[in-house]
């Protein structure tokens, strides 16, 4: 019971003397209507204000100043609704108060046509815009002038009018609050989904690199064993050293291995493929000429990059392929490689589409940070945008023996 009472006492000083709501914000679509409608706006509420005060002058025989005054305090409150609702209703009550000067005891609402539907829009505003304890008090205290001005036999109807549209302004604000909540689950889970993607792109890459350098420790490992028997006589500390580092190569070994296990859900199969190179570029090109994508290749006489290096030339072009294919039909495509001394730079191209491009699947669209992720994960950079015929290029290029970034190059849609 105490929780209740501190409950209602905070909703009604809240209702009569906190803090308003945020105002209403109209989108207006249209420029030039969004220039005149405050103009607009004014001239209608001048209007208002005529009409009120003419109609209190004629059928309530009120002075001119007291007509105007009175027309005022009934028209203000829409001025005030959108930036301050909580102002309006609290002038909206001070217009039900004192509106009914010289009012015919036969009348059954006792406040002027225009009066009454400034009401009916405030109340419809505010209850679609206010807590349920505040409605509370603004529907008691909206109902008070009711009952002390309105005749006995039409307050039922007139209480019922007002309780209708307090009804439906609940209604509404039920209907904006549920879909406000359904846009903002809507948008966490756009945002898990892009955060799933790229974690399964970054254990993919993982993964990859896993077996190369696996491979690199198991070599290393082999050799150090072996070593002793191919170099004929050694001493003893010589081989010691070759044995120790055997031993950290398989340690290193067995560490990797669980973290790849760490890494690979349960579900996802191991890989028992070899993982594909930059000698492996040209197949990748034919393959995707012959699925009808104009393609073609240009791959400069140079050293044979590390295997790291390789396998993320092979993915990058991979990518840059299938997203030309995708968001490009019809486009011919140009895979420029450049392996050099301590180099490798890639360049892929495509103009611009010559047919439709089918809508993403869900899911897509987080190719070029994988692109990036591989790049920097051995040092390079990658530069990627739109080119003036239309088309688009992205440019990978890293350092293969340092592994450092060099001159920016890699050109990708």
């Amino acid at each position: 019971m105490g929780t209740f009472l501190r409950g209602a006492g905070q909703a009604f000083r809240r209702t009569f003397f906190g803090p308003d709501y945020p105002p209403i914000q109209l989108r207006l679509r249209s420029p030039r209507i969004a220039a005149v409608a405050p103009g607009l706006g004014l001239l209608l509420l001048l209007v208002l204000v005529i009409v009120t005060a003419e109609y209190l002058r004629g059928s309530r025989y009120l002075p001119t100043p007291s007509a105007w005054l009175l027309a005022l305090l009934s028209v203000v409150p829409l001025a005030a609704l959108l930036p301050r609702p909580l102002l309006a209703w609290r002038l909206l009550l001070v217009g039900e108060l004192f509106g009914t000067f010289n009012v015919d005891s036969g009348d059954a609402v006792p406040w002027s046509p225009v009066q009454v539907l400034v009401m009916i829009l405030v109340l419809l505003v505010v209850a679609a815009r206010v807590d349920r304890p505040v409605l509370a008090w603004i529907g008691f205290f909206s109902f008070v002038p009711i009952l002390i001005f309105v005749p006995q036999p039409d307050q039922a109807g007139v209480t019922l009018l007002f309780m209708v549209v307090l009804v439906i302004g609940t209604l509404v604000r039920r209907n904006l609050v549920t879909r406000q909540a359904l846009a903002e689950q809507s948008e966490v889970s756009d945002l898990e989904k892009a955060r799933r993607t790229v974690l399964e792109e970054r254990t993919r890459i993982a993964r990859e690199m896993h077996d190369v350098v696996a491979h690199h420790m198991s070599m290393i490992a082999v050799q150090a064993e072996t070593a002793p028997y191919r170099l004929g006589d050694l001493s003893e500390p010589v081989r010691e050293e070759f044995a120790t580092i055997a031993g950290a190569a398989r340690e290193a070994l067995t560490d990797m291995r669980r973290l790849l296990g760490v890494l690979r859900s349960e579900a996802a199969e191991p890989l028992k493929a070899p993982q594909p190179g930059l000698a492996d570029v040209p197949e990748l090109v034919a393959a995707t000429l012959r699925a009808g994508v104009p393609a073609e290749l240009d791959v400069a006489e140079g050293a044979e990059p590390p295997e790291a290096v390789g396998l993320a030339a092979y993915r990058i072009v991979q990518e840059a392929l299938a997203n030309a294919s995708r968001h490009a039909p019809g486009a011919a495509v140009r895979v420029e490689i450049r392996p050099w001394t301590s180099d490798l730079s890639l360049r892929i191209h495509n103009g611009p589409a010559t047919q439709p491009a089918a809508d993403a699947e869900p899911g897509e669209g987080h190719g070029l940070a994988g692109m990036r992720e591989r790049v920097g994960l051995l040092g390079g950079e990658l530069t990627a945008g739109p080119t003036a015929d239309g088309g688009s290029r992205s440019r990978p290029g890293c350092r293969t023996t340092t592994m450092r970034p060099h001159d920016p190059s890699v050109d990708r849609r």
